[in-house]
């Protein structure tokens, strides 16, 4: 049984600290190739969004995401999805199996 999503609302770096107190220790920003390899033993746990209060560009995401084969916890973070050309699409992969499972 996979875990329940927790969605949280929150400034990028209160995220990065939440999720560091909870183990996420890896960042995935700097090793994403360990995703890359193998997507499928991967699951996001976490997502924060955070929007800026008046300029909607300002939206970034932080992922909690975990390894199901190790127990490894890391963190992706990304800037607005929905206006980024330059944003992995192993994230939106994660996010849309993570829906659809």
């Amino acid at each position: 049984m996979k875990e329940k999503l927790q969605y949280r609302y929150k400034s990028v770096s209160v995220a990065l600290e939440e999720l560091k107190e909870l183990g996420y220790t890896i960042d995935y920003n700097l090793e994403k190739e360990r995703i890359l390899v193998n997507p499928d033993v991967f699951d996001i746990t976490y997502i924060y969004r955070y929007e800026g209060a008046s300029n909607p560009d300002d939206e970034s995401s932080v992922y909690g995401i975990v390894n199901k084969e190790n127990g490894d916890k890391g963190v992706y973070v990304v800037g607005n999805l929905a206006t980024s050309d330059d944003v992995d699409q192993f994230i939106i992969n994660l996010e849309i199996k993570r829906r659809n499972s």
